[in-house]
């Protein structure tokens, strides 16, 4: 028995089924000349269904037949995804024909497995990025999720693209990249960067950007997540996998809120924002079959880093890298706050006694400097004893020496990047401290 279509809010249908009525991440699609289809959201009485209008469709009328489909939204998997961009709804944007069903699975992105019991720990394993700050304060392990927060135009794309393009270069396991709420452009360039290093034979993209509505741009994600799952459990893959942004996610589901007319949370967000982030988290983790090691760029809105979606966000995370307009400004690149970065994965048990052992005594260095100088603000670097004057002078060596050039940027500036393993990186500081 068809449903009928009953009433239209912006991308909200309703639609009533006397019987049979869909179940919600079941798809409905409507009878009109698009075959629109519909995401059940929330079923109300009476046979009264809640619907996101997936495609922003405005062709749909009040009274119009609507009929279930059995089935939720379905993006296909397997190894013709590789080197393929999709949107949230597996629909290609790569202007190739889309993929052919007969050569294709295809997975329900909204049906998550049940979660492997299987709880023994693999021993850490770092992997280089050849980016020093990076390898020093927030080693980079398999298997684990790093944070990139920092405002508007401070380099978190950027450093996500030389993130790829160093580690991506090794050819081991498989990279994703979804665009979640960012710039076109960036996808662009990103697309049109790993297709001149021929990087796309190990890459799956997935766009929603800010052209797209909140419905897809809050899907994306998940989209993205579940064909990573695939080739986790699967075929048993690394999964190197780049979000960018994953404070766009939670703005597009602040968006449905507002859309659903949901009261939001005393921070001005969803009151569901807890189990927005645990749902795309969640299923970005590790089982004894594969592991999905995940970088996220984070947005600061207005350089607040206390805002709640930032700080509920950091809680899901092994490490996390502050991008500072200060720094910025001074022309240090990548512009880390080197006080403000913090690691859970810096013990000697991941990086071994001597990293362990440089990285506390840096972060004294560090801790040090910031002290001193608002000292020397008021009287002088030489009013300063010998022994701080020389802290003083040896953390300012630190923070230039954690400045490097980036390969992704040698087209624009002319300058080649710089590679350093994890040991010239460890041997640069303690030249510099001892």
């Amino acid at each position: 028995m068809a449903g009928v279509v009953t009433s239209i809010k912006d991308l909200i249908v309703f639609v009533a089924f006397e019987e049979d009525e869909p179940l919600v991440g079941e798809l409905v699609e409507v009878d009109n000349e698009n075959k629109t289809q519909l995401l059940v959201e929330r079923l109300d009485v009476h046979g009264r269904v809640l619907c996101l209008n997936l495609r922003s469709d405005r062709t749909i009328q009040k009274g119009m037949p609507a009929k279930r489909m059995n089935k939720g939204i379905e993006i296909p998997v397997g190894d013709e995804t590789i080197g393929r961009i999709f949107d949230a709804l597996g629909a290609p944007l790569d202007n190739l024909p889309p993929v052919d069903p007969a050569k294709a699975a295809f997975k329900d992105i909204l049906k998550v497995e049940s979660k492997s019991t299987n709880f023994e720990v693999a021993k850490p394993e770092i992997l280089e990025t050849g980016i020093k700050v990076i390898d020093f304060l927030t080693p980079f392990v398999k298997g684990r999720k790093i944070g990139i927060i920092g405002g508007a135009g401070v380099g978190k794309t950027v450093l996500t693209m030389e993130l790829i393009n160093n580690i991506a270069k090794s050819g081991s396991g498989l990279s994703f990249f979804t665009g979640i709420g960012e710039r076109i452009r960036e996808g662009h360039e990103l697309y049109d960067t790993l297709k001149q290093a021929d990087l796309l034979k190990n890459t799956c993209m997935f766009f929603g950007q800010m052209n797209e509505n909140p419905v897809q741009r809050s899907l994306v994600g998940i989209s993205s997540a579940a064909l990573a799952e695939y080739f986790r459990d699967e075929q048993g893959k690394d999964i190197l996998f780049f979000a960018d942004n994953m404070y766009r996610y939670i703005q597009a589901r602040n968006e449905l809120s507002s859309i659903l007319d949901q009261i939001p949370n005393e921070g001005g967000y969803q009151s569901t924002i807890f189990s927005d982030i645990k749902t795309l988290q969640d299923r970005l983790s590790s089982n004894e079959k594969g592991s999905i090691t995940s970088v996220q760029t984070i947005y600061v809105p207005a350089d607040d880093i206390s805002d709640p979606a930032v700080q509920m966000i950091q809680h899901e995370l092994d490490a996390i890298l502050v991008l500072s307009r200060a720094v910025a400004e001074q022309g240090i690149r990548p512009a880390v706050d080197l006080t403000r970065s913090t690691s859970s994965l810096l013990t000697p048990e991941v990086v071994g006694d001597r990293h362990y052992v440089l990285s506390v005594q840096v972060q004294g260095l560090l801790q040090k400097y910031q002290s001193l100088k608002s000292i020397i603000a008021i009287i002088g670097e030489n009013e300063l004893s010998p022994a701080d004057r020389a802290d003083y002078a040896k953390a300012k060596k630190l923070i230039n020496n954690f400045s490097q050039n980036m390969f992704v940027m040698e087209k624009l500036n002319g300058i080649p990047g710089d590679f350093f393993t994890r040991d010239q990186t460890l041997k640069s500081i303690e030249e510099i401290i001892v």
